[in-house]
């Protein structure tokens, strides 16, 4: 069986971190996701989809996310069956997210106050000379697994 949904959306609202009798933290936000499609001359429909998250991910969406800003969410859908204040079965339909991710630039993401910390920039090939390298032996071809060889391009491959 599967159940997998992965939504991408702006935020209806600041999420608000809560606390159970336990003390596991959850939140529970609404998503705005637009459809792909739009009938000839009418407007994009929207849908709005509920989400909870639970323990980190609920205290990291409350950190980092407010009311606009872009998110993905990866989970699995779930349904609650629940009775209103005046006797009336209820029932809900939410995604339960596993992982929540940015996705808008940086300026919707919040200002340096509520950013998170910016990852290091990955390292530079720095070109130049080739100094702790040898040159492998051409002369036998089992030397490469794929069937090396000299093939008189002057490459060992």
């Amino acid at each position: 069986m599967l159940n997998c949904a992965i939504i991408m959306g702006r935020l209806t609202a600041d999420p608000e971190l809560r606390t159970t009798t336990n003390g596991t933290s959850v939140t529970s936000f609404t998503v705005a996701v637009d459809r792909a499609y739009a009938r000839q001359g009418e407007e994009r429909q929207t849908d709005f989809i509920n989400v909870v998250a639970w323990r980190q991910t609920a205290e990291f969406v409350t950190r980092y996310f407010h009311k606009g800003s872009m998110i993905a969410v990866q989970g699995s859908i779930q349904t609650r069956n629940w009775e209103d204040k005046n006797g009336n079965k209820r029932t809900s339909v939410e995604v339960i997210a596993d992982n929540v991710s940015f996705c808008g630039s940086k300026s919707e993401s919040g200002n340096a106050n509520n950013a998170a910390p910016a990852a290091r920039p990955a390292p530079a090939y720095q070109g130049g000379n080739a100094d702790g390298f040898s040159v492998l032996p051409t002369s036998d071809d089992d030397a490469f697994p794929f069937g090396g060889g000299d093939d008189d391009d002057g490459l060992p491959f």
